[in-house]
């Protein structure tokens, strides 16, 4: 492969990514309420804030669910993983500074972008190097509804 030829997947190596880059991932998502619904079943989570709309609307100041956190978490990064990491990543090793500094409800549309906050080479792997990403959501009005730095462990291209 020559320098900078994306994986077959699409994913970026370990080389391609410069720190301070920021992508902005053009795949959105308009959140329902059978995602909010199956994820929160599936994670046998039964919070009422995500899956009872009248507790919603009689006990809480918003007045109907909030999709669950972890699933917004969790498409956050999925929107990302085309752009960057999909089959490239050996591995995520962790997340942190995770928030959501606003709510994100069914029929929100969400975008992403991601920072490329820095990089270094493995020191156990010569085929591979850490990369730590900033992650942001945005709901259709431009609201951050949520953010979280991400390490993740590539591959270099030379490995492959």
């Amino acid at each position: 492969m020559t320098r900078g030829e994306r994986h077959p997947r699409g994913g970026r190596y370990f080389e391609d990514f410069e720190p301070g880059e920021t992508i902005a991932h053009g795949l959105r998502r308009t959140v329902t309420q059978m995602d909010n619904m199956l994820f929160s079943n599936m994670t046998l989570n039964p919070q009422p804030l995500h899956i009872d709309a009248d507790f919603c609307a009689n006990e809480t100041q918003w007045g109907r669910p909030l999709m669950n956190s972890l699933f917004t978490l969790g498409l956050m990064i999925g929107i990302s993983v085309g752009d960057t990491t999909v089959g490239t990543t050996i591995g995520n090793l962790g997340m942190t500074d995770v928030k959501f500094p606003a709510p994100l409800f069914e029929g929100d549309t969400l975008r992403v972008d991601t920072q490329v906050v820095s990089k270094r080479d493995s020191k156990s792997r010569p085929d591979a190097g850490l990369v730590e990403f900033y992650h942001r959501a945005y709901k259709q009005d431009g609201t951050l509804v949520a953010e979280c730095k991400r390490q993740a462990f590539m591959l270099k291209r030379t490995a492959a």
